[in-house]
């Protein structure tokens, strides 16, 4: 990720998107559990606000902590890769577990009727 603010963008757009189609899901399909689809949309919002607040963090260390200035960017690079990569790992769990309760809230009837239609 090029930095906290792409990759700010881009937790919203993915979690925006998810939770765009679940509440078409919704109003549209008949016999899914609402509830259940409410839970799996706050479950991505709780998710992207996580991402988010996780991402504001600083390396707590100066330059003048280290030996050179190669040495501080190599440190802080490597802080800032390890901490997304967390960050995104933690999103992309909570995501999955929010799209696994989706299609669980969907009438088998309505997944047929979709596979159909797609193919």
């Amino acid at each position: 990720m090029a930095n906290k603010r792409d990759f700010k963008k881009a937790v919203e757009a993915v979690g925006s998107s998810v939770c765009e189609e679940m509440m078409t899901a919704y109003y549209n399909v008949k016999g899914a559990d609402k509830n259940a689809i409410a839970s799996s949309i706050q479950t991505i919002l709780s998710a992207i606000e996580n991402a988010k607040d996780n991402a504001n963090v600083s390396f707590d260390k100066g330059a003048k902590a280290f030996e050179d200035k190669k040495e501080y960017k190599k440190e802080k690079n490597l802080f800032f890769k390890s901490l997304f990569n967390k960050i995104q790992a933690e999103f992309a769990e909570q995501l999955n577990l929010a799209v696994n309760n989706f299609n669980k809230a969907i009438p088998q009837e309505a997944k047929n009727l979709n596979k159909e239609t797609s193919n």
